[in-house]
């Protein structure tokens, strides 16, 4: 038997379909968590009664405040996995055998439950669409690269729980967790799992799920490798601004005149482009004086 197997749930507004989730899952949890999100119906009434543990947030703080929760509540719990399901009942039960089993085997670190590796018909195509493209940017960000970056589905093993803790609140945390998970070198896989949406189930909106996203991701990515993230556009525009003031002083020994567009381009850019490799350089340093603290 494999320690202690905690199944978390972020549920807002969810009464409708907590009930029937909760007992369909006792059969394959040893413990249940449902972190009602501020929820103005039954949801956390009934989890409780249904024997869930129940961590409440006082107001909706967002889904990475439930996913944040959900860890630290598994880590008070001395919790072997983590698997964090949805609880709109998009998710099958019988998926999450083959979610937790690399866990159990020791073959991965992170399993993400994929729409994209198994039968994907029943994901909507505007949703595809939308997923793929901010996987892409999330892949941009890691050295490991995933299928479905947004899959709420996903299991977590004790070295997860224990070292990650998520800040975002929004939609982002699905690739905040990424982006820390590749930082620290964990091993992610993905197995196929089958999705089922009901109509337009999500309580997400989509640009604003996009736009958290993709913001989260810009964060990370600036702080994690702010060589590349600002290094490499403030050397770009260096030479821009090199080129433009190279033209400006062979235009002025020639006819004695300045372009003045020209001339602030080249002055421009090359502010720019220096302030930003500064940046790249303080930030690359205050990055590795603070982990080199945290390391030891």
């Amino acid at each position: 038997m494999y320690g202690l197997k905690v199944i978390g749930l972020p549920a807002f507004n969810e009464e409708k379909n907590i009930a029937k989730i909760i007992l369909e899952l006792q059969s394959v949890a040893d413990e249940i968590i449902v972190c009602d999100d501020g929820s103005d119906d039954m949801t956390g009434v009934i989890a409780k009664k249904m024997g869930a543990t129940l961590v409440t947030h006082e107001k909706n703080l967002g889904y990475g405040a439930a996913i944040r929760s959900l860890f630290l509540k598994a880590r008070e719990m001395n919790a072997d996995t983590l698997v964090t399901f949805d609880a709109d009942g998009q998710h099958r039960v019988e998926d999450i055998a083959s979610v937790i089993e690399p866990i159990i085997t020791k073959k991965a670190d992170i399993v993400i439950g994929s729409r994209f590796l198994g039968d994907k018909s029943n994901v909507p195509q505007y949703r595809q669409v939308g997923i793929k493209a901010i996987t892409k940017i999330t892949n941009l960000s890691t050295d490991t690269k995933v299928t479905d970056s947004q899959s709420g589905f996903r299991a977590y093993n004790k070295k997860v729980i224990e070292s990650i803790v998520p800040s975002e609140y929004g939609m982002g945390v699905s690739t905040e967790i990424l982006i820390k998970a590749n930082q620290k070198k964990f091993r992610i896989l993905e197995v196929p799992i089958t999705v089922l949406y009901k109509g337009d189930t999500s309580t997400h909106n989509p640009v604003s799920h996009g736009t958290s996203v993709v913001m989260s991701t810009i964060k990370f990515m600036s702080i994690e490798k702010p060589l590349r993230f600002y290094g490499i556009p403030g050397m770009m525009f260096l030479v821009i601004g090199l080129f433009f003031i190279a033209w400006t002083i062979q235009e002025f020994s020639q006819t004695g005149m300045m372009i003045t567009n020209v001339t602030l381009i080249g002055i421009g850019s090359t502010i720019f482009g220096m302030m930003l490799m500064v940046t790249s350089i303080i930030l690359y340093s205050i990055v590795n004086v603070v982990r080199e603290r945290h390391s030891n």
